[in-house]
């Protein structure tokens, strides 16, 4: 038996401290939780129900989609269009920004998503992630349109992302922290595992696509070559060089990076063209 704090509880007893809260923001994060353990149950299982490989399309970003692209991207729709939450939505698997449909009540927030970033990595059974941001809907915003969208990663109600790798975990941020949790398989649940949880100042470790060198800014490039440098050269250390190419499985181990940065890159990538 688990004594440890639900995921659940946790979100409420969040809401508690907010003055006025009416639990639609409690109520919508319980949708995104439950979207990360469909999403989380798909990529174990694989290609024991068929959904690795190449879906024969591109995103938004001129990427091949996985399937598992396109059908992750349909699992956060679902769970998330019909509670009543949501003015809209915005996904890197899509052209255009995603209304809600008419026959569901239109909400007060905005959700922008990568529903499977990382995906290539699928075929090879290597970490892949979720990433998710809620943006609160200026004005009435009855049929938001792009410009709802782009705000301030400051104005960000909650950022975070879900990991798929030997172990799944949800990690997010209100403002007040970040905080993980490890999805016991045996209940179900997220336990709260990591509680504020914080990136060293200092690591030994980077993470970069070297056959991108040529495309790099001089800053960049510099920072490159004093890690490659090691300890003869000016930062005195040497380096290891991870690339995953799934930004969930690279970020956590970096310095100065925060939930909320990713999940400021989830609206970045999901509404820019």
């Amino acid at each position: 038996m688990h004594n440890g704090t639900t995921i659940a509880q946790f979100i409420i007893e969040e809401q508690r401290k907010i003055e006025g809260a009416t639990g639609d923001f409690t109520s919508l994060l319980n949708d995104i939780v439950t979207a990360c353990k469909v999403i989380s149950n798909l990529v174990n299982k694989g290609e024991l129900v068929d959904v690795l490989g190449s879906a024969g399309s591109e995103n938004v970003q001129g990427e091949t989609q996985k399937k598992l692209d396109i059908i992750t991207n349909e699992v956060f729709l679902k769970s998330n269009e019909w509670a009543g939450h949501l003015s809209a939505m915005a996904s890197e698997e899509m052209d255009e920004i995603y209304e809600i449909p008419s026959r569901y009540p239109c909400g007060k927030y905005l959700l922008t998503f990568d529903p499977l970033d990382g995906s290539s990595n699928t075929d090879v059974n290597v970490s892949v992630g979720t990433v998710f941001s809620i943006l609160r809907c200026p004005g009435e915003c009855v049929c938001p349109n792009l410009d709802a969208f782009m705000q301030p990663g400051a104005h960000q109600v909650v950022a975070g992302y879900g990991l798929y790798g030997p172990s799944t975990m949800m990690v997010l941020t209100t403002g007040n922290g970040v905080n993980g949790f490890t999805l016991d398989q045996d209940i179900g649940e997220f336990i709260l595992t990591h509680p504020n949880k914080t990136i060293p100042a200092q690591t030994r470790e980077f993470a970069i696509n070297a056959p991108n060198m040529r495309f790099w800014e001089a800053p960049v490039k510099r920072y490159v070559e004093e890690c490659l440098a090691g300890r003869e050269g000016a930062r005195g250390e040497d380096f290891n060089m991870r690339w995953i190419a799934s930004m969930m499985a690279e970020v956590p181990r970096l310095p100065g990076v925060s939930a909320s940065w990713i999940s400021n890159r989830a609206t970045c990538i999901s509404v820019c063209r």
